[in-house]
């Protein structure tokens, strides 16, 4: 398992992450100029469909004012700060991927929403957190670069309070080997992808109950299409943050999308209760 850990690791080194936004970010003014989340939904968003479908998953996990959310690999922030700017919520993000951190503390001071968003380095195997913290866990695009979904799964369900929500959305198997590299994985040691099916089954015996499931691959190859036929990206982008090859990334997972080697799974849990 350490050296799974490692290899994804690796693939989210981003050295010199933050130094690399603070010049891409020059676009919208100097470096005192508060930002808002929306401006860099572009390059913060790190999933299929982008902002949208954080704003979907959210509504559909019911998200409000008085929840402690948490969001298991933020990566370098965009749901967190989104979050906390349209529900007023607190929103705790943590990341195996150090740099992924330290540019989400950036973007956050940027958005002046520190006081609200606060991250972490630490594995989703491992939260550290104590039993029973949050009322919600939004879990995108992160499942696939992790072989024990058991450990998993169960994690966020000791961190939740009886009957918090669940909310996934990610990338599932769908019955063909997939093209690489993808934006999770350039090589097939870091990619462990289940089916949906798969994916429900691993997530109930952990100790939760489905309140909504729901296919989102036909809306996300309509997404892939569209940004084909857009031309190039708006820049800053989420090449910023993966490198040169992100292009190359990105077309690879439209194509997977689009063949139907790969599909998109949006759901919500509740964490098992006899108080619900």
């Amino acid at each position: 398992m350490t050296d799974a850990l490692d290899d994804v690791r690796d693939h989210y080194r981003a050295t010199g992450l933050t130094e690399r936004l603070k010049i891409a970010l020059t676009v919208f003014g100097p470096e005192d100029q508060r930002l808002t989340p929306q401006q860099l939904g572009a390059l913060d968003q790190f999933h299929t469909r982008g902002l949208a479908a954080t704003t979907e998953l959210s509504k559909l996990a019911g998200i409000t004012a008085d929840m402690s959310v948490l969001d298991v690999g933020s990566g370098v922030g965009g749901p967190a700060r989104f979050l906390s700017a349209t529900y007023g919520c607190r929103v705790t993000g943590i990341d195996l991927s150090e740099p992924f951190v330290d540019a989400a503390r950036y973007l956050t001071r940027r958005t002046g929403q520190s006081e609200q968003v606060s991250f972490h380095t630490a594995s989703a195997l491992e939260l550290p957190f104590d039993g029973s913290r949050f009322d919600a866990v939004l879990l995108q695009h992160v499942a696939m670069n992790i072989s024990d979904r058991a450990r998993l799964y169960r994690e966020i369900e000791r961190v939740l309070k009886p009957c918090g929500r669940f909310a996934t959305f990610d990338v599932v198997a769908n019955g063909s080997e997939p093209y690489y590299p993808v934006p999770w994985a350039r090589t097939p040691t870091t990619s462990f992808l289940l089916t949906a099916d798969a994916t429900r089954e691993a997530i109930e015996q952990a100790g939760f109950r489905t309140l909504a499931w729901q296919n989102d691959t036909e809306a996300a190859k309509a997404w892939s299409t569209q940004l084909r036929a857009s031309g190039p990206l708006p820049s800053p982008n989420l090449g910023v943050v993966m490198g040169p090859d992100f292009a190359q990334l990105a077309a690879n997972l439209a194509r997977n999308l689009l063949e139907g080697r790969l599909g998109i799974l949006t759901a919500v849990f509740e964490a098992a209760s006899t108080k619900c």
